[in-house]
This record gives structure tokens, sequence and C-alpha cells, in this order.
């Protein structure tokens, strides 16, 4: 079993990475953050799973083993294969899927392409008991928060996902300036900056 992976990217599309780890190149299908942000040349680490074909062998990969976990979660459910299962992880977050099972709500999967009402339906159930919501700060919004929140909402409306979009921003927030954190648009500049262009 391979449970992860550390080297340099060789190459990288909307779904997918090529990790060159000792000399032997890796072909990894990973969520929509992971590809966004992985630049050729760089040093990446990915929790992996290991997917068991009769005719293939398939690579999974993930920024963190949270995702890494509830992606072993989502393909134990009736109907939902590893590419559903990266699909959902390419548009929510570990918490909004522990949120959405908690509140029995399967509008978030229904809205994922490949997941269809009934299939929706049974992650919320089969999932339920399994995945628990983190409780959030009890802390008063700050202007940064929000300015990082409207840099999200940008983003969305630019046609990257919510997912992609609330990493991203909060990765460029954690990096910025104080100057850059107090307004949109400068916080938003070097967001777009991290992202470079939008795959399709």
């Amino acid at each position: 079993m391979i449970s992860s992976l550390h080297g340099v990217v060789l190459h990288a599309t909307a779904d997918q990475v090529v990790l060159e780890v000792g000399g032997v190149g890796f072909s990894v299908a990973v969520p929509s953050d992971v590809a966004h942000t992985a630049t050729i040349g760089s040093q990446l680490r990915l929790h992996t799973n290991l997917v068991v074909r009769e005719d293939a062998l398939s690579l999974y990969g993930f920024a963190d083993r949270d995702e890494l976990e509830i992606f072993g979660l989502l393909i134990s459910v009736t109907g939902v294969g590893p590419k559903s299962a990266l699909g959902v992880l390419s548009h929510l977050t570990v918490d909004q899927i522990a949120e959405a099972v908690t509140a029995e709500d399967d509008a978030p999967f229904r809205r994922v392409s490949g997941i269809g009402p009934k299939t929706a339906k049974l992650i919320v159930v089969q999932l339920a008991g399994k995945v628990h919501a983190t409780a959030p700060a009890a802390t008063t919004p700050t202007a940064a928060a929000t300015v990082v929140d409207q840099v999200a909402a940008a983003l969305v409306g630019l046609g990257w996902s919510e997912k992609v979009a609330a990493d991203a921003a909060a990765q460029t927030a954690a990096e910025a300036t104080e100057a850059e954190r107090a307004a949109v648009a400068p916080l938003l500049r070097r967001t777009l900056a991290l992202l470079g262009p939008a795959r399709v």
C-alpha cells in the first residue's frame, strides 16, 4: 500500500498531478484545490489511497489525512466510486461534508457532478455518526475575516469552486501584509496570482 508520496511536481492538470519520487513519476488523481496550487518544479507531499481494480491500479492523493479519511468513507458508500468521491472533495471541504451529514442535508452532494439524488441521500445516511462537524470558534468576526470571505466569494463568481476559493483566500491572507489584508482588491489580486489561470 502506498500511503504517502513526497516529491517534485512534473506535471499538473485540473484533477491530476505527476509526482517524481526517487526518479519514478507517479500519476496521482487529486482534488481541484491541490491541482490548482501545484506548480511544476515545486515540492509536494500527498497522503494517498491506492485503489486496486482488476484492470488498473489508481492513486488518489490529498493534502491532509482528514481528506484521505473522508475519501475512504465516501468510497465505502454504495454507488460512490473513487472518481465521484474525488468530485465531492473537489467541491466541498471536510467540514462542509461533516456539516451536511450532521444536518441530514443531501443538497450539497446533489450539486456535485455524477452524484444523483439517491446516491446523495445514501452518503448522508451511511456517513451518519462517522463524521462530525467542527464547532465554530466563539470569536467575533474581524474585518480581515470579512475581507477573506469577500475574496472567496469573488473567486467563486469567477468560476472556482467554493473549496478552492476558500482555501486559496485563506492561504493568501496568511502570507499577505496587514495592508493587503485590509482591503478586498489587493488580496484578490494576490490570490489570483497564486491560483494562476483558471483550469477547465
